[in-house]
């Protein structure tokens, strides 16, 4: 035997078992990237039509008392948190938790799954062009579903992954399906998706500089 092939051998025999596949990227599908579900205590749930309506109506004339100094939105709001009280309802406490439903379901828009981060993954989806080189896409949203940013509203960020490819893929209009491989990195950015008559920002919560990106096979 040679001195390289004992050599090889020698490192063959170091390697533990497994680690030869564990560059190999993970398959995941769209909803790995959300981060585990936070459970929300919602107190509307319990709330009649007419008491709904009625913290919509106090938010509302409140509104209107606090910036143009109006006396009688004011007692109108005053006199809807009398009946709420009479029906045991804290306003205050219901419009504190609103509040907080709100910041618990951005949170769950746009927080990132931390197990994926750092992570080899392969993933499918459709390419977004952002920009071209010598009619290729380099730069790219991947977004799950065809329409995605466009005909529909854009996925909550934590569902759209911002890609820079260097290398460049053809694409034919929008919407190419594709896999990516590569890296998942927590990226939080506003990208600006072009129109027929203009541009809107899209967040996004992930980014990738994909080491390969394939025409979707199935």
């Amino acid at each position: 035997m040679t001195m390289f092939a004992r050599l090889v051998l020698i490192f063959s025999l170091a390697v533990p078992p497994g680690l030869a596949q564990a560059a190999d990227p993970e398959e995941i599908s769209w909803n790995t990237l959300a981060p585990p579900v936070a459970v929300i205590e919602n107190p509307f749930e319990t709330l009649t039509d007419d008491q709904m309506d009625a913290l919509r109506q106090i938010l509302r004339f409140e509104a209107r008392a606090e910036q143009s100094d109006d006396a009688q939105a004011g007692a109108e709001a005053h006199a809807l948190r009398k009946q709420m009280a009479k029906d045991g309802l804290d306003v205050d406490g219901l419009f504190a938790a609103r509040l907080a439903i709100m910041e618990k379901r951005e949170a769950a828009a746009t927080g990132v799954n931390e197990d994926l981060v750092g992570t080899s993954v392969r993933l499918p989806g459709y390419v977004l062009p952002l920009e071209f080189k010598d009619r290729k896409a380099v730069e790219f949203l991947l977004v799950p579903t065809v329409g995605a940013c466009i005909h529909t509203p854009p996925p909550p960020a934590n569902q759209v992954v911002h890609v820079v490819y260097p290398e460049g893929i053809e694409v034919n209009g929008l919407f190419t399906p594709v896999w990516i491989s590569g890296t998942m990195v927590a990226q939080s950015s506003v990208q600006d998706v072009g129109y027929v008559d203009g541009q809107a920002p899209v967040s996004v919560s992930y980014s990738m500089r994909p080491l390969l990106v394939e025409k979707y096979d199935g």
